[in-house]
């Protein structure tokens, strides 16, 4: 085997080990956010986009922003229902009752 090809293999082995590396760094900060914010100071920021983030959203094309995280806004408090009042509707079908008898029958 030639010196050449062995430097080859030699470079292209430490080009996977670097990259694989690298990748476990990415996954790592991934999934620690206190590292994470170690590493960048900004990482807590909507804008902030690198390698970890992507990879924590799952997607290479687009970091989803994190979700925002916010106390709950408490309904209003009703003081007083209004009494209901009954009111009578007639019912639309009412008028219906000429169509209740058939025609005469031929006998």
């Amino acid at each position: 085997m030639s010196t050449f090809a062995r430097s080859n293999n030699y470079g292209r082995a430490f080009v996977a080990v670097f990259v694989s590396v690298g990748f476990l760094w990415a996954l790592a900060l991934g999934a620690s956010p206190q590292l994470h914010q170690r590493v960048h100071k900004d990482a807590n920021r909507v804008e902030h986009n690198c390698a970890a983030t992507m990879i924590a959203s799952g997607s290479y094309d687009h970091a989803a922003n994190p979700p925002l995280v916010s106390a709950p806004i408490p309904p209003h408090q009703i003081s007083k229902i209004p009494a209901l009042t009954p009111c009578w509707v007639q019912s639309p079908f009412l008028g219906a009752h000429i169509f209740e008898h058939a025609p005469p029958a031929r006998g």
